[in-house]
């Protein structure tokens, strides 16, 4: 049974850890592994080169790298300070960069020089911020188009201009004594936010998630006390730790003591020499592109993954079915419901449930957290078995959205329900079974897609006079973004032309997998029907 008075900061967490087992093995990554004292002494050193920065409690510090251990010291290291994490998905663009870096009020920057998917990490930064590569004092940035930005560091062999390399870092680090950084950890609170994670909802611009250390520490503790991880588990979790599915697993095997496995950029081949090579015992591969790419892979059969004791995911009944039966004897857990605004996890099932209710629903709320369906129109709670709005309190929520009182409001209301935007079922005894989103949302290879976020770009487009954007069913990705285009009258475009608009200027996966032109839209009375433009296309693809 978790003691919640164990509750502590992030930073704290990794220190008490690293005294208890210091020369246990916390990360492993596929050309370096370390153990909690390194990786304690590793964030000490990166809080000492943020504080010689400048960075103090409370400023916010981007985090745009893909795995690998330099995020998780720079991550500790933040914290150890009481600075605010805020983790940048990878895949963003210049748009997307830009907008995140000023509206997260960022005064820092840590990227590295590792290319991930052929991106160049300082070459997108230059792009996104105009004048970085001419600022005359990379430590005292003063950008236009970032006023708050004070400097980007770069952790890795190469020192582009505009920016603070390895060298320089270390250098700066030198100047601030361990006690320093000590007495700065010391005055930060349980309560204070530590990670600020952007999410996107309904609106064209993703938002910013205030996440105290208490929150993340108690879901995720939780989480894998439900999940029953171990000391001595070997965690594989080839998620990006800008995702909560992967900074969460660090949390709980902080806690733990466990080890962590991560690699850069999944590859099927690559994840299963991985697993059996470094035994792991837990996968923690969540979504079906990874899983499924691990039992698809033709050598799947051939390895050795006896000591795999249970795998979290999240997928169809059918699907889940298929997954169970590949990795038996293993145990296969229908992976959480959850959300970021309720850091991350909000129900998971118990090892021994029956198979139709591990299989079948994603289990109860974790301890601490309520939960209730209600009808979307009237706010009135259904009965079980019934489906409506999943709403939620607990000590998970997070303090709101950065620097939008309004969204916060229409979210988290003075009654504390949290209003999810999702529909689900409940059964009797308290099993919650997801059913779809009652939100205008895509769910793109498990990534979270506002279509007002695309829409919002397309519609800058000189002969776009109407964009609406829907998701259409996809085998691999569960859905894709499609989008329908009035043209204003006279002008051209044609399909190719509306991606290829997209196409660097938002992250990939948001870019829309088909285009179609409309010149009479499906109406209610007021309103277009979007079901109607999804229901179209995806009968004239083949359903």
């Amino acid at each position: 049974m978790t003691v919640w008075a164990e509750a502590t900061t992030l930073g704290d967490l990794l220190l008490r850890t690293a005294q208890r087992r210091p020369d246990h093995e916390a990360l492993v990554f596929p050309h370096a592994r370390h153990t909690y004292g390194d990786v304690a002494a590793r964030a000490v050193h990166a809080a000492r080169g943020l504080a010689a920065l400048g960075v103090q409690r409370g400023d916010r510090v981007g985090l745009l790298m893909p795995n690998c251990p330099d995020f998780v010291f720079a991550f500790f290291g933040a914290q150890l300070l009481g600075a605010v994490v805020v983790p940048i998905n990878t895949r963003f663009r210049v748009r997307e960069l830009r907008y995140l870096i000023e509206n997260a009020d960022l005064v820092a920057l840590v990227t590295c020089d590792i290319v991930d998917e052929h991106i160049v990490y300082a070459e997108r930064l230059a792009e996104s911020l105009p004048g970085l590569t001419e600022a005359p004092d990379p430590e005292r940035l003063e950008l236009a188009g970032a006023p708050l930005l004070r400097t980007i560091v770069l952790l890795g062999e190469s020192e582009p201009a505009g920016l603070v390399g390895r060298a320089r870092f270390d250098e700066l680090a030198a100047t601030v004594s361990e006690d320093d950084v000590m007495a700065r950890r010391a005055g930060v609170r349980v309560r204070d936010i530590a990670l600020m994670p952007f999410t996107s909802g309904t609106t064209a611009d993703p938002k910013g998630c205030l996440l105290t250390h208490e929150s993340l520490f108690r879901v995720w503790v939780s989480a894998a006390d439900r999940l029953r991880v171990t000391p001595e588990d070997r965690v594989f979790d080839p998620l990006p730790l800008f995702h909560m599915s992967c900074l969460g697993p660090l949390i709980f095997s902080c806690h733990l003591g466990a080890t962590l496995i991560s690699m850069t950029h999944f590859e099927p081949a690559a994840a299963l020499d991985m697993i059996e090579a470094e035994r792991a015992s837990w996968l923690y591969t969540v979504f079906p592109p990874i899983t499924m790419g691990l039992i698809t892979h033709p050598t799947f059969g051939e390895r050795d993954l006896s000591r795999v004791r249970a795998t979290l995911n999240v997928a169809p009944n059918e699907t889940l079915a298929i997954m169970q039966e590949a990795f038996a004897p293993a145990v296969l857990v229908n992976g959480h419901f959850g959300m970021t605004e309720a850091s991350g996890a909000i129900t998971c099932n118990e090892w021994d449930a029956p198979p139709e209710i591990r299989l079948g629903t994603t289990g109860k709320p974790l301890p601490g957290v309520e939960l209730r369906v209600v009808d979307p129109e009237t706010g009135a709670v259904v009965a079980p078995g019934v489906p409506g709005e999943l709403q939620l309190r607990g000590p998970g929520l997070f303090s709101g959205y950065h620097k939008d009182p309004e969204r916060t409001a229409a979210t988290l209301p003075p009654d504390g329900w949290l209003r999810s935007g999702d529909r689900g079922v409940m059964d009797a005894a308290g099993n919650v079974s997801y059913t779809g989103r009652i939100k205008d949302m895509l769910k793109v290879g498990g990534e979270n897609v506002a279509p007002s976020e695309i829409e919002s770009h397309l519609s800058t487009h000189p002969a776009v006079k109407l964009v609406q954007v829907v998701g259409v069913a996809d085998a691999r990705l569960d859905e894709v973004p499609a989008a329908f285009i009035e043209l204003v009258e006279g002008r051209d475009l044609t399909a190719d032309e509306a991606i290829d608009y997209c196409v660097g200027q938002i992250a990939s996966f948001k870019v829309p997998r088909h285009v179609r032109f409309v010149t009479d839209w499906p109406m209610s009375a007021t309103k277009i029907q979007k079901f109607r433009l999804r229901e179209a296309l995806e009968e004239e693809l083949g359903g």
